[in-house]
């Protein structure tokens, strides 16, 4: 597999040559993911950079298979409604418009959804490796590991701020927020630090002020908002500054930080830890990896979609860019043949470097890729890498006490009541 992202090679440096599209027979890509709701955040950002992926491949002829150049649509419906309008959005992409792939976050409200994806055998592509299991075998997570790559924060922190040793966290009760609380608890633990308060709070119910006021009564050195949804992510961090915090803050994301910086201080926003580098991050100009020029994915979402990047903006492109790579190498976007594409080998890269498909232990199946991932910190105004952590190296470490954290919390695999989709075909 080669290392440089195709999309990218066509759209920016312009070095193959057009070709017509002899088969104007569309490949179908479904988008099943959050437009609305407190989870919208975390969806529409991904469908927009996936549209810029969609549109670089198209307007130099479409994709290669079979020894044809075939254009590319995306097809994209809201996943956030209720469990049965997902359902009904999955079987439609699937039976009617005959997607090859389904780009989901995960979570939330999808267990039937995922099920029926995998009883038809359609190729599922996941933002939440706790989605995975042996009952799953056709869906991946390619692009992040969330939440277990927020361990690498955690190392980071605890080696460049010995002294902060108390830590207080919160989390939202979704399947966003327990695993990550799960990460958070598990990776504090390895790193010798005290847990001194923790709060789990309903989501879109929580109230910042109250819960950064019962964090702070137990004197925390560091605040960890794990995986908060973006505004309640700033409102926590405003609250913080607002109630005289002067410690670290720790968080899975840290979206729009430049309106954090300025309802706070820049001094105070350098004392925050998280995950997500911009993409003209200097560190990234010279990966030869997906995405292999960040950079001009960067300026072209800010063009198109000023004010909107997130920590999505890029993940579902980046999911694109490795499946394209399996079916160039498959000529084939049928499920097994690029799954098998995708696989060989157990090594891939992703878009911080090489990475290992890994799972088994914790979800029953080799279904992650996992590898490096950034350490992200603000310096004098702007998100900037601090070091790549090794996230493979630290879960094949500490995986039993990763997996007994998620247990607790009733995240694992096994742990998780089946749906009843045969009731659902039914209907």
């Amino acid at each position: 597999m080669s290392s440089a992202s195709l999309a990218q090679r066509l759209a920016v440096a312009g070095n193959l040559p057009r070709l017509s599209v002899r088969d104007r027979t569309p490949v179908k890509i479904g988008a099943l993911v959050p437009l609305s709701g407190f989870e919208e955040a975390w969806g529409r950002p991904g469908v927009e950079g996936s549209q810029i992926w969609v549109d670089w491949i198209n307007n130099r002829g479409g994709m290669m298979i079979g020894g044809h150049r075939r254009p590319v649509e995306l097809i994209v419906h809201d996943s956030a409604h209720s469990a049965q309008s997902a359902f009904d959005a999955a079987r439609q992409m699937v039976e009617t418009d005959q997607v090859c792939l389904v780009l989901t976050l995960g979570g939330g409200q999808l267990a039937l959804t995922l099920d029926y994806l995998m009883q038809r055998r359609v190729l599922t592509t996941t933002l939440l490796p706790s989605d995975l299991s042996p009952d799953h075998p056709c869906l991946i997570a390619p692009a992040e590991v969330h939440p277990f790559f927020n361990v690498t924060g955690v190392e980071w922190l605890a080696r460049t701020q010995p002294e902060a040793r108390r830590v207080a966290l919160c989390s939202q009760r979704d399947l966003l927020g327990l695993p990550s609380l799960a990460t958070y608890r598990a990776a504090f633990g390895v790193a010798g630090r005290d847990l001194v308060k923790e709060v789990i709070y309903e989501p879109e119910e929580g109230s910042a002020t109250e819960i950064v006021a019962a964090l702070m009564a137990e004197a925390p050195d560091v605040l960890c908002w794990c995986s908060a949804a973006p505004q309640m992510m700033e409102d926590l961090t405003v609250a913080a500054y607002e109630q005289g915090f002067q410690g670290q803050i720790i968080a899975c994301t840290c979206d729009h930080y430049d309106r954090m910086i300025e309802r706070t201080s820049p001094e105070f926003m350098e004392r925050f830890t998280f995950q997500f580098p911009d993409f003209d991050d200097p560190a990234l100009a010279e990966m030869a990896f997906f995405f292999h020029r960040p950079g001009a994915f960067f300026e072209e979402f800010n063009q198109r979609f000023p004010g909107k990047w997130s920590a999505v903006s890029w993940e579902y492109a980046s999911i694109l860019d490795i499946w394209h790579n399996a079916v160039e190498t498959a000529d084939s976007v049928n499920t097994a043949p690029v799954l098998a594409a995708l696989k060989r080998g157990r090594q891939m890269p992703n878009a911080f470097g090489q990475a290992n498909w890994w799972g088994k232990d914790v979800f029953g199946i080799d279904n992650a890729l996992v590898g490096d991932w950034p350490v992200v910190a603000i310096r004098d105004g702007k998100a900037r890498i601090q070091e790549f952590g090794s996230v493979l190296r630290w879960v094949e470490a500490n995986g039993t006490e990763l997996a007994r954290e998620l247990e607790r919390l009733g995240q694992l695999w096994y742990q998780k009541m089946p749906s009843d989709l045969a009731g659902a075909l039914a209907k």
